[in-house]
């Protein structure tokens, strides 16, 4: 057979045929369980393959200090007009005849801005100074395709298509050094590692916390499972044996865990959605106490062209799952919430105006939320640009005046520490005086 090393060298048209049983389990070749720099086990989950022990060598002083950053993405380029309303502003309701949120509906924040009727679980969180605002923050490329500017978004290098590595790989790998790294570190709920994640610091993509498992004995476990233990066991390469042991103990933890039975805080209920399942189990993560330093989650559905809606519809449905799902979060979390920080982003606004089909079209600027136990939150951040037609990114969007990557920079130097800026966003140019103090 040959060395680990040997086939991590071949990554060509991998597969596997895991329909055997028994020995021809235990036979089945190393290939199938390396794909793409991760391991797939049973089907909804994904470990990184640990290649080197100086990957595992190091631990963080944001895991030291318990400190967590969350990650959101709203694909799909969501509203931030009538996300964040500016009810004062004239022009709005000028260019949106049928889809403004009425002033009377609107959720004051600032005597300005307000919160879409839909998001009234964020009310709470922002009165409580625990929620953040940031408008007309964006990108600074133009782009209007969705899968560039989430792509430019996520590597953090907007208008730089060959980068490999996504910003919170790189702002992982500038953390302090302290100690030693759980297989943990860094989770994406979901199939795949998102681009934000992928790079040298290895990531897992769990789709399913009840079925996260690898090796162990009885009747629930499945094929891949036991060949995946049977590699291991007969594996006599120092690369997966010298990094597996690693992986099957933090997964011993997460089944401690009991994944399939976890119940939230008293009074917390989650949505029954994808997103809410997503974020009910990114806080079972974190409060199992598994080394977790940054997790990745997002909710699809805010491409709205036609029909969005105003106070209800379509707009109003997504708006309430995703608030609903993050103040559970918060509110599940409890007093680790403290520890935690919370970071929504989508990969651009839309259109000032609506379209003749009672939507929106691809736009500019948009909103973000920040939420955390540092976070200054109880403020809208950032310069308005205003809504004047020649106040426009070209006429027809909300302008940026917040480049995303310095809300982004903020909340990798002030929970995880990463303060090396020129790696993990690449000429930006972004400083930590050029941050705009949302957290402590």
């Amino acid at each position: 057979m040959t060395s680990i090393r040997e086939q991590l060298a071949d990554r060509s048209d991998w597969g596997c045929d895991l329909n055997g049983r028994d020995e021809a389990v235990r036979s089945v070749s190393r290939r199938c369980f390396m794909k793409g720099g991760a391991m797939a086990l049973v089907g909804t989950s994904v470990i990184p393959a640990f290649l080197t022990r100086s990957v595992l060598a190091e631990m963080t002083t944001a895991a030291a200090n318990n400190k967590r950053l969350v990650v959101l993405f709203q694909r799909g380029a969501a509203d931030g007009l009538n996300i964040v309303v500016p009810y004062r502003e004239k022009n709005y309701y000028a260019m949106r005849p049928s889809i403004a949120i009425p002033q009377k509906q609107v959720i004051d924040l600032d005597g300005f801005f307000g919160l879409h009727p839909a998001m009234a679980a964020f009310k709470p969180l922002y009165d409580q100074g625990h929620l953040a605002v940031v408008h007309a923050a964006g990108s600074p490329d133009t782009t209007r395709s969705h899968f560039d500017a989430q792509d430019y978004m996520e590597s953090g290098t907007p208008g730089v298509k060959s980068t490999q590595d996504g910003w919170l790989n790189r702002a992982l790998q500038v953390e302090p050094e302290a100690g030693k790294a759980s297989a943990f570190r860094a989770v994406a709920l979901g199939t795949q590692v998102p681009r934000t994640l992928q790079g040298k610091i290895p990531a897992i993509a769990v789709n399913n916390l009840a079925d996260f498992s690898v090796g162990g004995k009885g009747p629930q476990m499945s094929p891949i499972s036991n060949a995946f233990q049977a590699m291991y066991d007969e594996s006599s390469d120092s690369i997966l044996h010298g990094t597996g042991q690693e992986t099957f103990e933090a997964v011993k933890m997460l089944k401690a865990a009991d994944p399939a039975h976890y119940q939230p805080a008293a009074g917390v209920v989650y949505p029954n959605t994808p997103f809410g399942n997503s974020l009910k189990q990114v806080a079972q993560l974190l409060k199992a106490n598994l080394g977790v330093e940054a997790a990745f989650s997002d909710i699809g559905g805010w491409d709205t062209h036609q029909n969005q809606g105003n106070v209800n519809g379509q707009l109003a449905n997504r708006l309430k799952e995703f608030s609903e799902t993050i103040a559970a979060f918060w509110q599940d979390m409890g007093t680790d919430a403290e520890n935690v920080t919370l970071v929504t982003m989508s990969e651009f606004g839309r259109t000032a105006r609506q379209n003749g089909t009672g939507g929106t079209d691809h736009g500019h600027a948009n909103v973000m939320f920040v939420l955390g136990g540092t976070v200054r939150g109880g403020k809208v951040y950032g310069r308005w640009p205003g809504l004047a037609n020649e106040q426009l990114n070209e006429g027809r969007d909300l302008s940026v005046t917040t480049d995303f990557r310095r809300v982004l920079g903020e909340a990798a130097y002030k929970t995880l520490e990463s303060r090396n800026l020129d790696i993990v966003f690449p000429g930006s140019q972004v400083r930590s005086q050029d941050f705009l103090n949302i957290m402590l």
